[in-house]
């Protein structure tokens, strides 16, 4: 993995506008640049959103962070693993995966972590326009 990337792209739970308690833990190590979007579909699993990899025009809105200390990215993003179900036990299967992908902010591309859903989404909702924020405040 390349551990030079010290951005994250969040897109669910994470969002500053969400009020999950999960981003105060995000606030503490990383710094919101700006909005942001990937391409990629974002589905409603019930009690959170999943993103899975899509081409073009498919979009994901979201938000681009640049993590705080570059020596603390190590472990920040740990943290963020085992909130993601990225860290299993041998034979488990992920319930999420960290990949790298290009972030479209403020006219330009800049590599950044993503967390995609590592479950099959047949029969699960499409999120419109790809915002799981609007989408949960209409929902809720």
């Amino acid at each position: 993995m390349n551990q030079q990337v010290h951005h994250l792209f969040v897109y669910g739970s994470l969002l500053s506008g969400f009020h999950h308690p999960a981003y105060t833990y995000v606030s503490r190590y990383f710094t919101l640049i700006s909005p942001a979007a990937t391409n990629g579909n974002i589905y409603d699993l019930g009690e959170y959103p999943g993103a899975v990899p899509a081409s073009a025009p498919a979009l994901i809105n979201g938000e681009l962070y640049k993590v705080n200390h570059t020596d603390e990215f190590s472990f920040a993003i740990k943290q963020l693993d085992d909130y993601e179900g990225f860290l299993v036990e041998p034979g488990e299967v992920p319930l999420f995966r960290r990949e790298t992908v290009d972030v479209k902010h403020n006219n330009s591309l800049i590599t950044a972590w993503i967390y995609w859903y590592n479950r099959d989404v047949t029969g699960k909702v499409l999120i419109p326009n790809g915002d799981a924020l609007a989408y949960w405040k209409n929902k809720g």
